[in-house]
């Protein structure tokens, strides 16, 4: 099979186009821009193309399949060249799905706790020798890529995100997998730009749900009601099966479930929630409670969801990939109940279309209540890229309806600042989907815990 890349660079297409290089496929590719870490994976397997930019003679008829990326636009040359040829193109999503179509689909949807359930069942598969094909949203400590495809596996288990397919198909990418097994986490608005009203993010999951194969199973969160109405009304001939927080205790900074006194390496009301569905996907996989036990224990997380990055005596810093306020409130709440003996700087920056939206602002209203001192940054660059008007710190301050909020423009100051600081008995929480406009992780922590 000979494929070809529109946008290779992408985080999910480059693990794709490994993905296939892997299965002994010719892969070809084109962008014009690609970053670390994709840039350096893609070399390592001599997928890298040679020029950046966008090249219409890679497309010939020899080609089986042309996939295209988020960051092609309608008029990308190489894409209008393909339909000119009649080669079938596919958008990410429809491409796995053609990989699946004779597998059982295993699809972790919701607008939270995604990529932590889907690394949860990988690992309990993997700890348990089932062989199991996948795609995640994150890189996992074990697994070389984020996307693996293969003939031999039965089961192929993926993140269903709810954002758009491709430039040329407008459906979330999670309507387009049909799975067998589904569960649904969490239901809390996000991707304005994409979603602008309530009501329309939320057809979308009721969309996905209609979409399970009939005779297949939903699990979901009863604890939150918008996943709960949809559950309980849909029509589709499908089992639900419920999920909700498990009974746990905290000990010297450890959780432990209730059930068998199981010591776990994660921790937050969050996480358990998230432990609890990913038990019920691997029950519906036939995995055995004690299989499941056994394996979570050695369960650590996903990269950069409530990942420690740096410890002291009297110091712990956390990095998080929360960014919308269901999941800034969720990680700010779990550092502050697991470490209830300490301080906590929570710091987040908002990077986000909506989170620099003022008319989404207001949904961040508490999210940062539980931290000793909270912090916000934005950055006047990133809000004129993305085309939004121009934001305060008094339009934050009153959004976030927060009197303790710390408000940074500038992130050489904001470093400055917290490295200097007192970090006696005090943890930081660093959250953004972004890099706070370059501030070297590995030198912060470093100098912080050096005080």
């Amino acid at each position: 099979m000979k494929v070809h890349f529109i946008a290779i660079g992408g985080s999910a297409m480059h693990n794709l186009a490994i993905a296939l290089h892997k299965k002994e496929y010719f892969v070809s590719g084109s962008d014009d821009e690609i970053f670390e870490p994709s840039k350096g994976r893609l070399k390592n397997y001599n997928l890298l193309p040679k020029n950046e930019g966008w090249f219409p003679e890679k497309i010939t008829k020899k080609l089986d399949a042309v996939i295209v990326g988020m960051h092609a636009r309608n008029d990308n040359p190489e894409l209008l060249k393909a339909k000119e040829l009649g080669i079938k193109i596919f958008s990410y999503p429809e491409y796995l799905y053609e990989q699946s179509k004779n597998k059982i689909r295993v699809v972790i949807g919701g607008s939270h706790g995604k990529t932590t359930i889907t690394a949860m069942i990988l690992h309990v598969l993997n700890y348990n020798k089932i062989n199991c094909d996948y795609m995640v949203g994150a890189q996992l400590e074990g697994f070389e890529v984020m996307v693996k495809l293969s003939e031999e596996a039965k089961i192929m288990l993926i993140e269903g995100d709810e954002y758009l397919t491709s430039p040329i198909d407008r459906r979330p990418k999670f309507h387009l997998y049909k799975p067998n097994i589904a569960l649904l986490s969490g239901i809390a608005w996000d991707h304005i730009n994409v979603f602008p009203t309530w009501e329309n993010y939320l057809e979308q999951f009721r969309i996905f749900i209609e979409l399970i194969e009939k005779g297949g199973s939903l699990v979901y969160c009863e604890e939150d009601k918008n996943v709960k109405m949809l559950a309980e009304s849909t029509m589709n001939k499908i089992n639900k099966i419920a999920y909700k927080l498990p009974d746990y205790v905290i000990k010297n900074g450890i959780t432990y479930l209730k059930e068998n006194e199981v010591s776990l390496k994660i921790f937050g009301k969050h996480n358990l929630q998230n432990l609890s569905g990913a038990k019920l996907v691997c029950k519906e996989l036939g995995i055995t409670n004690e299989q499941f036990n056994e394996a979570i224990k050695h369960f650590s997380g996903a990269s950069k969801r409530l990942e420690l990055v740096g410890v002291n005596e009297k110091t712990m810093i956390f990095k998080d990939f929360a960014h919308s306020p269901s999941k800034l409130k969720a990680s700010v709440n779990a550092v502050k109940e697991q470490f209830q003996d300490r301080k906590l700087i929570a710091c987040i920056e908002l990077h986000t279309f909506s989170s620099l939206n003022k008319d989404f602002l207001t949904e961040y209203k508490g999210c940062l209540d539980k931290a000793d001192t909270p912090i916000v940054y934005f950055n006047s660059h990133t809000i004129k890229l993305k085309r939004l008007p121009e934001l305060s710190p008094k339009i934050i301050k009153k959004a976030f309806s927060n009197n303790r909020l710390k408000i940074y423009i500038d992130s050489k100051l904001l470093e400055k600042d917290l490295i200097k600081r007192q970090w006696d008995n005090t943890n930081l929480l660093m959250m953004s989907s972004g890099n706070f406009d370059g501030i070297d992780f590995k030198s912060l922590v470093k100098k912080i815990l050096s005080e």
